[in-house]
């Protein structure tokens, strides 16, 4: 299957950038490179570094940008960016890209278990050399920790009686296909609602997706470290799709964006926190009627921007 991927708010990141020529960027999940195209050609001497976790992504991202001479590809989660960087000799970098969308080749693939939309084996592993899948989770772990996983990484408010269906079910025989899983989770609600909302599957596969990979684990802390390695006016971009790491990256932003973080009725500043970065929109940035309209994809996504100061 061909790694084909819309970037998303492609005009937005690249506007937010404000890309030096000469600068040294990191696209932390660079995917089929749709982002990375855009902004390496603003670059002449400059250098992108370009992370994936999956080597579908690093293979395809090999073949396309073989001639060009500033990318760099590092076959590894974007957590471990900021080690893998100063390993290189790259204490400062002018910008960086966080893209925490699921890629369509993922999505669409129906071999990669992502999605309820296409029938495989319950996989959901952006690094498939990882040890952890979703039928692992969804076989071998405890009501309880489901129930936790669903409510926590998915917001679930019918978690308990869609664990209580799996857990049926799986006493039987694993589950081990989407489609399979889907069937439980669309029994565990009333027809009238599956067949009138649609997508009541969604909530639960995030979760076991996001429980995979471990998505929200040190999210804060790397976006932390990137943010402090920019240098003076270079520029942070992050897209979120859900709600979970969208409160994340605008809490990170405004704590480095702030002066004090004293306790509210502390009467004098003890904390000697110093603002270092400034936020360039105060609302997230959204999808236009005409990208929303290209690729429905695009309706959950948000875009932050901070700049060094």
């Amino acid at each position: 299957m061909e790694f084909k991927h819309i970037p998303v708010l492609l005009d937005e990141v690249i506007k937010g950038l404000a890309i030096s020529e000469n600068g040294i960027y990191v696209d932390c999940t660079i995917g089929g490179g749709g982002h990375s195209r855009h902004i390496l050609s603003n670059l002449t001497d400059g250098k992108l570094f370009g992370f994936d976790r999956d080597e579908d992504a690093i293979n395809v991202c090999n073949e396309r940008f073989k001639d060009n001479k500033n990318l760099i590809l590092i076959h590894s989660n974007f957590k471990d960016a900021p080690t893998i960087l100063k390993e290189r000799g790259i204490e400062e970098i002018d910008g960086f890209l966080i893209d925490l969308g699921v890629s369509s080749y993922q999505i669409d693939n129906g071999e990669r278990g992502f999605s309820f939309l296409h029938n495989g084996r319950l996989d959901m592993r952006m690094d498939k050399n990882s040890s952890l899948d979703a039928y692992k989770v969804v076989n071998t772990y405890s009501k309880e920790k489901l129930i936790d996983i669903l409510y926590k990484y998915g917001e679930e408010s019918n978690a308990k009686r869609i664990v209580e269906n799996i857990d049926a079910r799986r006493r039987i025989k694993p589950i081990e296909t989407t489609f399979e899983l889907k069937d439980i989770i669309e029994a565990s609600f009333p027809k009238k609602v599956v067949y009138g909302k649609g997508g009541v599957s969604k909530k639960t596969f995030q979760a076991l997706r996001i429980e995979v990979n471990g998505e929200l684990t040190d999210l804060d802390k790397v976006v932390k470290e990137l943010t402090l390695m920019l240098k003076k006016g270079g520029r942070g971009v992050v897209i979120t799709f859900h709600s979970l790491e969208d409160r994340i990256i605008k809490n990170i932003f405004k704590e480095l964006a702030t002066d004090c973080i004293c306790p509210p009725r502390t009467p004098v500043c003890i904390c000697g926190h110093k603002a270092q970065v400034k936020i360039i929109d105060k609302k997230p940035i959204t999808a236009s009627e005409k990208e929303l309209q290209e690729n429905p994809r695009s309706s959950s996504a948000k875009l932050r921007i901070v700049e060094r100061i």
